[in-house]
């Protein structure tokens, strides 16, 4: 799996998206510190072992390194930033039932934001999986020779 670079100076805006999920009852925040062990489990359920790691990284940052969108107190995605490693975006995902509602954009672009608020102009999305989605949305563009990049030598789950 490639990185792909995203250009921070250019990101879309996302006030319409903000509305219209907001018409929807749906939130995009950042978590309470409070909250690490709901998001946590939340990631674990629907992701990867190693996701719960690095989503748990980002609750040692101030503010947290994190958006999540919920809807009725109830998770359907989460993005974190600067976790995996400095400038990098991830892990994101939205749940399976949430996808292609705008939820992920606006996730994405949020912690992209926080990514450029920090000083950055370049933003990595590590270990892309939905290259297409990242193309079309941010404009990333892949790495040559980014893979495995960082993600040498993983132990593997017992």
């Amino acid at each position: 799996m490639m990185d792909m670079l995203v250009r921070l100076y250019d990101l879309p805006g996302i006030e319409e998206e903000l509305r219209k999920l907001g018409k929807e009852g749906i939130l995009i925040r950042r978590p309470g510190v409070y909250e690490r062990h709901l998001v946590a489990d939340w990631v674990g359920r629907n992701f990867s072992p190693k996701w719960v790691s690095e989503a748990k990284t980002a609750f040692s940052r101030q503010p947290v390194s994190c958006y999540i969108a919920t809807r009725e107190k109830k998770i359907l995605g989460f993005a974190c930033y600067d976790v995996t490693a400095r400038g990098f975006l991830g892990p994101m995902g939205v749940a399976e039932e949430s996808r292609k509602s705008g939820v992920g954009k606006v996730l994405l672009v949020s912690a992209l934001n926080a990514l450029r608020e920090l000083g950055h102009a370049y933003g990595i999305i590590g270990g892309v999986g939905p290259a297409e989605f990242y193309a079309r949305t941010v404009g990333a563009m892949p790495i040559e020779g980014s893979s495995p990049g960082i993600y040498v030598d993983i132990l593997p789950e017992p």
